[in-house]
């Protein structure tokens, strides 16, 4: 979930699934990617671009896991509190609040509402968020414990399809009258 959320940073979902499949192929285990030379790596992962700077921030990653846990395995971040787990997750290089939230709710099953861009397009024409300052702050508070997962999917599919960037589908949204963007239509 981590390594596969770090190839996703900055590129597109086909794109970060080749490279994840690429390094899968070329790598048994998460332990070869360590070990392999960085070079082996990027060649591996070229497809998701910014090889060489996520080569290096896997490894560097892959590393500092498994001096943490033992093993090139996030298991002992579940014997500690969540908050503990995610301020953790974030001391890695690269790992964002996105990206600890993602690896939080979906990896480990703890309730994190992770924010990506169709998420902050959606809340910001619904008036949920403003704009400024932490999306994931401003959100998780509003979010009802154990829909987050949902929540994170639902809202993502209404950003890819109905809340595009340019032309929004709002006749056909759902959450058109509810909208603050679709009422000044």
């Amino acid at each position: 979930m981590l390594v596969g959320t770090i190839l996703s940073q900055n590129t597109t979902d086909l794109n970060r699934d080749r490279a994840f499949e690429a390094l899968m192929r070329r790598f048994s285990t998460w332990d070869a990617v360590l070990a392999a030379p960085q070079h082996e790596v990027e060649r591996a992962i070229k497809g998701a671009g910014l090889y060489r700077q996520r080569a290096q921030r896997i490894q560097e990653v892959l590393r500092k896991v498994k001096d943490k846990c033992g093993k090139v395995s996030l298991d002992c971040l579940r014997e500690l509190k969540p908050e503990e787990a995610y301020r953790w997750l974030l001391s890695l290089p690269g790992v964002g609040k996105k990206t600890a939230a993602i690896v939080m709710l979906f990896g480990l099953g703890a309730p994190y509402f992770p924010v990506d861009t169709h998420i902050k397009r959606v809340t910001r024409r619904l008036g949920l968020w403003n704009g400024r300052g932490d999306p994931h702050d401003a959100l998780a508070p509003l979010v009802p414990r154990g829909k987050e997962y949902e929540l994170h999917l639902h809202l993502i599919r209404l950003g890819r399809e109905l809340c595009r960037p340019r032309n929004p589908r709002c006749p056909e949204c759902p959450l058109r009258d509810l909208c603050d963007w679709a009422s000044r239509e």
